[in-house]
């Protein structure tokens, strides 16, 4: 798309994956940008560091006998000139567990749960041309009792820098919606064959970080896997200046401006397990009708769900039965630091099994298996968290060997349990294969099953 002014840039998304360096261990001044790290361990990231060591009986039995314990990550990069009065944020999927960030020795705060996404806006704190940025990142995991599955330790999902123009969309604020899908017949004899449209909606949420007001005009296009135009969405919005998005972990409840655009798709092709049809949606800012620059892109799925409580659950008007597993985030001797290829490999064989679900037990999972999920074909059921405010038994010399620890997120539910909830949501809405949320896993089981009336002998709290 072209336009007239002032020339724009592109959204850009970089991953950094390599040039970390590690350190197990507490190190406090690493926070500091000119302290040197050059004795510390190269890593790539995604790490963990607790599948590398050896299993011990000093550690967790419910979390796989392996060490946490406290970690430092440090990366530098630079930043081109070009990027000077941009957007800057670092997106972390996942950290486990406990994390501060520091950027330039600026403190930028911390994140209790591991399995939450979420970013640090870096903009008034990077440097541009020859300078390098300095990361920091502390991972603290000491209490090693706090799950009932392995957890591993560090950075255990990719790590990546968003790079935007001032006038941008509110983090995860492009949602997707197939309103409805209905189906008509010809009227004439040269319409024989009866034609289905599907009504969409676009839900934009705009951030304008600029100096000055901005009259925004927003094109959104819906393109097929063969590359056909399958609709164009275009409106106009008035910004004001100075209108900042969400501070560093906490998402955006309520966003400055929000605009929603309406279409319809004639003769959609309909996202199932059996027909994962996805579209390229893409979205396109002009600022007072200078030059557009691409501001958002995903994929996305034409698909209704329905539950119906006589009936069972309905996928496009159709009955479809789950047919679904339970799935933890790590790869077994492969550690917490997954990989989509593995995932894939997991996904293929499931699907040759007659398997069409999966369960996100107990957390939210890596971006990229839900990626896949809508890519390959399977339904997903989301899930938030395993504890609420009071804690599970969590086994720490042997499963039911007496007395349970009770560490865990219990501590930290209370003060971030809504932030990591809404992070969950915001981040998965658009994926087609998300029918379910789950908002937790056992929810009404505060201790253990061996405390119920039934049993003479109480075993347990």
């Amino acid at each position: 798309m072209q336009g007239k002014g002032k020339e724009r840039m592109d959204r850009k998304i970089t991953e950094l994956r390599q040039g970390w360096r590690f350190h197990l261990g507490e190190c406090e001044p690493a926070w500091y940008k000119g302290y040197d790290a050059s004795s510390w361990r190269a890593v790539t990231v995604p790490h963990d560091w607790s599948v590398e060591a050896p299993f011990s009986k000093d550690y967790s039995s419910g979390t796989g006998y392996l060490r946490g314990g406290i970690g430092w990550y440090r990366i530098r990069f630079s930043l081109p000139e070009a990027y000077r009065g941009k957007r800057i944020r670092v997106v972390f999927d996942g950290v486990y567990k406990n994390s501060q960030v520091w950027c330039n020795s600026y403190y930028l705060g911390k994140r209790p749960n591991g399995y939450s996404t979420f970013s640090c806006d870096i903009s008034d704190f990077a440097v541009f041309g020859e300078q390098d940025n300095q990361i920091s990142v502390k991972v603290t995991h000491t209490d090693l009792a706090d799950s009932r599955w392995f957890t591993g330790s560090g950075i255990t999902r990719k790590v990546t820098l968003v790079i935007e123009e001032a006038v941008h969309p509110a983090e995860y604020g492009v949602t997707f919606r197939t309103e409805s899908i209905s189906r008509r017949e010809g009227g004439s004899a040269q319409e024989k064959d009866a034609q289905t449209f599907a009504e969409i909606s676009v839900i934009h949420e705009m951030v304008n970080a600029a100096e000055d007001a901005a009259e925004l005009t927003v094109t959104t296009e819906l393109v097929d896997g063969d590359g056909h135009m399958a609709a164009r969405l275009k409106g106009c919005v008035k910004l004001p200046a100075g209108e900042e998005g969400p501070a560093y972990g906490r998402a955006q409840k309520d966003c400055p401006r929000k605009l929603v655009l309406k279409g319809v798709v004639e003769n959609p092709r309909l996202w199932s397990p059996r027909t994962p049809e996805l579209y390229r949606m893409s979205t396109w800012y002009q600022i007072n009708g200078g030059e557009a620059y691409l501001a958002d892109e995903q994929r996305v799925g034409i698909r209704t769900i329905d539950f119906r409580p006589s009936e069972g659950f309905f996928l496009n008007g159709v009955e479809t039965k789950l047919k679904g597993v339970c799935v933890h985030h790590d790869g077994g001797c492969l550690g917490a630091a997954m990989s989509s290829e593995v995932w894939q490999r997991r996904l293929q064989e499931l699907k040759e099994c007659g398997c069409n679900a999966i369960r996100c037990s107990h957390n939210p999972h890596m971006p990229e298996l839900y990626a896949l999920c809508d890519a390959m074909g399977f339904l997903m059921m989301d899930e938030a968290f395993d504890e609420w405010e009071n804690p599970k038994n969590k086994w720490s010399v042997g499963h039911n060997v007496y007395p349970p620890r009770h560490q865990g997120y219990y501590e930290d539910f209370p003060a971030w349990h809504e932030e990591d909830l809404r992070a969950m949501v915001r981040r998965d809405r658009n994926h087609p294969s998300v029918i379910l949320w789950s908002i937790g896993n056992e929810i009404a089981y505060p201790n253990d099953p061996y405390c119920h009336p039934m049993f003479e002998t109480m075993t347990g709290n």
